[in-house]
C-alpha cells in the first residue's frame, strides 16, 4: 500500500482507526460544569413536550377522572326520587302535589326504593332535606383542609408522586366505606374524609404533570388537564345510569381509584423539580437523561442540574447530594411578591368556586332528565378549555383571567334581570350556560396561572391555599342557590366583576421562567422590571 510522503503506515493506520469527532471529556478538577436550571435544560437538550411528556402527562392527569367520580357522585347518591301513592291510600295522597311535605306518610313510597338515594334511605326530605346541603358542604370543607395539608405533604417529605398514591388509597377507602354507611351520621363523616383525600387528588395531579414540561409549552398542556375532569363527569352520569342504587355507586365510582393505583401508578416518575429542590441531584439528574432519551435526544455528560440562583454561578460546585431546600406558607407570606400574589390568588379562586359551583347546581334545576342533564354540563365546558388553551400563549394569562370572568359576570347579570316566566326561561338558562362557560375557562386557566405565580419549593403550598379558597366558595354556592330567584344570577355576577378587577393586578407570566427558589423568583422578576 503505499503511504503519504513524511508518513508512515503505523501512523496513518492510526489515524483511520481514530474516530472523526473526539469523544467527550468529562470536566477535570480545573474545568466546571454547564450549570442549567431545568427549563433550560428542557429547552436545549431534552425537549419541551416530547413521548415521554406525552405519556407522563396522560397518566397522571387520569386521577383528574378519579376527582371528578369522588365529588359529583352526590348529584347522584344524594337526589330525591321520584315517588307515587301507593294503592289504596285515597284522598291522603295527590301526585300532583309538587312537595311530599303536606302528604299524609304511610301514603306514599319511593318508585326507586329505599335504596335508590340517600335521600330515600334516611328520608331527608322537609324538615331533613338541609342534611344533604350538610353533606356537600363538609365534603368540600374536608377539601379545603386536605388541599392544604397534602399541598405541603407534597412540597416536603412525600413528594408530588407519594402524596398522589397517598391520596389515591384513601379515596379508595373511604369511598367503598361509604357505600357501608349504616345511618347518616357515619355517611356524613365518610364524605368528609373523601373530601379531605380528594382535596389533593387534583392539587398533586396538575403540578406533577405539568412540572416536567418546557415554559413554551406549559400552558398549553396545563389548561389540558381540565378536559380528564369533565369526562370524569361524563363517565360517571353513564356509571351512574348503569348502578341506580347509590350504595353499588359508590362502589362503583371507588373501584377505579385501585385500578389507577395498580395500572397507571407504577408508570409514573417522580418530578424531577421536586428531586432537585429536595437535594436528590442524582435522582433528578437520571429522570432528565430518561426525558431526553426517549424524545430522541441527547443530555451530555457535562451538564448538570441547578437550582435558579446556582444556574451558572462558579461559586457552587458539582454535587450529587446538596441540601434540601423546601419551603412552607410562612415563606410565601414573608416575601412581598409572593405574599401579594397568594392573597390575589386566594382572592380570584374564591369568587370563582361560588360562580362555578352556583352556576352547575343552578342548571340542575332545569327539570331535565338528570344523566343526560350532568352529561351536556360536562360537554359544555369543553369548548371553553379549547378556546382558552389556544389564545392562551397569543393573549396571556392575565388579559384571558381578567375577559373570561367579566364575559361570565356579564351573562350573569343579564339572568338577574331577566324573568323566569315563558320564553324567558329559555333565555335565563342560556344566561347561566354562557356563564359557566366563561367561568369554565377561567377555572381551567387559575391553575396553571397559579402554578406560574410561585417558585417549586412552596407552589403546591400556594396552590393548596388557592385549592382551600376555591372549596370554601363552593361550600358557599349552595346557600347562594336556595335563595331562588334572579338573586343568585346578581351575586354570581358581582363575584365575576370583582375576580377579574383582582386579576388585573396580577403580573403576566407568559413566556417566563419556572422559578425553583424564593431567591431565584426575586432575582428574576427584579432582571424583568429592569428589561
Amino acid at each position: 500500500m503505499a503511504t503519504l510522503p513524511g508518513s508512515d503506515s503505523s501512523s496513518y493506520g492510526s489515524s483511520l482507526q481514530s474516530p472523526l469527532l473526539s469523544p467527550f471529556k468529562q470536566p477535570g478538577p480545573g474545568s466546571k460544569p454547564d450549570k442549567l436550571c431545568i427549563d433550560d435544560m428542557l429547552q436545549k437538550y431534552c425537549g419541551e413536550f416530547g413521548s415521554w411528556q406525552l405519556r407522563h402527562f396522560v397518566l397522571t392527569s387520569l386521577a383528574w377522572a378519579l376527582e371528578a367520580f369522588h365529588t359529583m357522585v352526590m348529584i347522584f347518591a344524594d337526589q330525591e326520587p321520584a315517588w307515587r301513592c301507593v294503592k289504596g291510600s285515597g284522598s291522603g295522597c295527590d301526585e300532583k302535589e309538587s312537595s311530599l311535605c303536606g302528604i299524609e306518610p304511610g301514603s306514599w313510597e319511593w318508585k326507586g326504593g329505599p335504596g335508590s338515594s340517600t335521600v330515600a334511605q334516611w328520608g331527608l326530605v322537609c324538615d331533613e332535606k338541609y342534611k344533604v346541603g350538610l353533606v356537600q358542604a363538609l365534603f368540600f370543607g374536608g377539601c379545603m383542609i386536605g388541599a392544604g395539608v397534602f399541598g405541603h405533604l407534597s412540597d416536603s417529605k412525600l413528594g408530588r408522586k407519594g402524596s398522589l398514591t397517598t391520596v389515591c388509597i384513601l379515596n379508595a377507602i373511604f369511598g367503598c366505606l361509604t357505600s357501608l354507611a349504616p345511618n347518616y351520621f357515619i355517611y356524613l363523616l365518610l364524605r368528609f374524609l373523601t373530601g379531605f383525600s380528594t382535596g389533593g387528588v387534583g392539587l398533586c395531579a396538575f403540578v406533577l404533570a405539568t412540572e416536567p414540561v418546557g415554559p413554551k409549552k406549559r400552558g398549553a398542556a396545563g389548561m389540558s388537564t381540565f378536559y380528564f375532569f369533565s369526562t370524569g363527569i361524563a363517565l360517571l352520569s353513564g356509571i351512574a345510569y348503569i348502578f341506580p342504587s347509590w350504595r353499588a355507586l359508590y362502589i362503583a365510582s371507588s373501584v377505579p381509584s385501585i385500578l389507577y393505583l395498580v395500572l397507571v401508578m407504577p408508570f409514573i416518575s417522580e418530578s424531577p423539580r421536586w428531586y432537585l429542590v429536595r437535594g436528590k441531584m442524582n435522582e433528578a439528574m437520571k429522570i432528565m437523561r430518561t426525558i431526553a432519551k426517549s424524545n430522541g435526544n441527547y443530555l451530555p455528560d457535562g451538564v448538570i442540574l441547578a437550582l435558579d440562583d446556582e444556574a451558572n454561578d462558579a461559586s457552587h460546585d458539582n454535587q450529587s447530594c446538596k441540601e434540601a431546600i423546601s419551603g412552607s406558607v410562612i415563606d410565601v407570606v414573608r416575601s412581598p411578591i409572593t405574599r401579594v400574589r397568594l392573597f390575589l390568588a386566594v382572592g380570584i379562586n374564591f369568587a370563582c368556586s361560588v360562580v362555578y359551583y352556583g352556576l352547575s347546581l343552578n342548571v340542575v334545576n332545569l327539570e331535565t332528565n338528570l344523566y343526560l342533564n350532568v352529561l351536556l354540563n360536562a360537554v359544555a365546558e369543553m369548548p371553553a378549555f379549547t378556546i382558552t388553551a389556544l389564545l392562551l400563549d397569543k393573549f396571556g394569562r392575565k388579559p384571558l383571567a381578567i375577559g373570561t370572568q367579566w364575559f361570565s359576570a356579564i351573562f350573569c347579570f343579564t339572568g338577574s334581570l331577566i324573568g323566569n316566566v315563558g320564553i324567558w326561561k329559555v333565555t335565563r338558562m342560556f344566561c347561566g350556560v354562557m356563564g359557566i362557560f366563561g367561568m369554565a375557562g377561567t377555572y381551567n386557566l387559575l391553575f396553571i396561572y397559579t402554578a406560574e405565580l410561585f417558585p417549586t419549593v412552596v407552589r403546591n403550598a400556594a396552590l393548596g391555599c388557592a385549592t382551600q379558597a376555591a372549596q370554601m366558595g363552593a361550600i358557599l354556592a349552595p346557600f347562594v342557590v336556595v335563595l331562588g330567584g334572579g338573586f343568585p344570577f346578581a351575586v354570581f355576577g358581582v363575584c365575576g366583576l370583582i375576580g377579574g378587577m383582582l386579576a388585573y393586578y396580577l403580573p403576566e407570566t407568559l413566556n417566563k421562567p419556572l422559578y425553583d427558589t424564593m431567591t431565584g423568583m426575586e432575582e428574576g422578576e427584579t432582571d424583568w422590571m429592569v428589561a
